[in-house]
């Protein structure tokens, strides 16, 4: 099986930094895109910030600029750098990998959720 765990959330000020982790564990071969959701309250889930394996990023516009998502791949680790921070950032953010196993014999790709790691964004 695979884990993948967020930290790094907590509470902080507007035009605050927090970064967030989020590690991968278990039988894994490769991991390709990782993504990095929110959900504020009352909101859909949307994604902030991709990585592909060969690091091209891509962002939604409200956090360009401020976020910046990076990747370890020897840890198996994918980073979000949240940088001046707004009260509308609040929300529960989570990780999401696209891992590659070895079945039996092929390889397949599958999709991972992290627990997620609440962010609030308050004076």
């Amino acid at each position: 099986q695979v884990q993948l765990v967020e930290s790094g959330g907590g509470l902080v000020q507007p035009g605050g930094s927090l970064r967030l982790s989020c590690a991968a564990s278990g039988s894994i071969v490769s991991i390709n895109d990782v993504g990095w959701y929110r959900q504020g309250p009352g909101k859909q889930r949307e994604l902030v910030a991709l990585i592909t394996r060969s690091n091209s990023t891509n962002y939604i516009d409200s956090v360009k600029g401020r976020f910046t998502i990076s990747r370890d791949n020897a840890k198996n680790a994918v980073y979000l750098q949240m940088n001046s921070l707004k009260p509308e950032d609040t929300a529960v953010y989570y990780c999401n990998a696209r891992v590659v196993r070895q079945t039996l014999v092929v390889l397949r790709e599958y999709s991972y959720w992290g627990q997620g790691t609440q962010v609030t964004v308050s004076s």
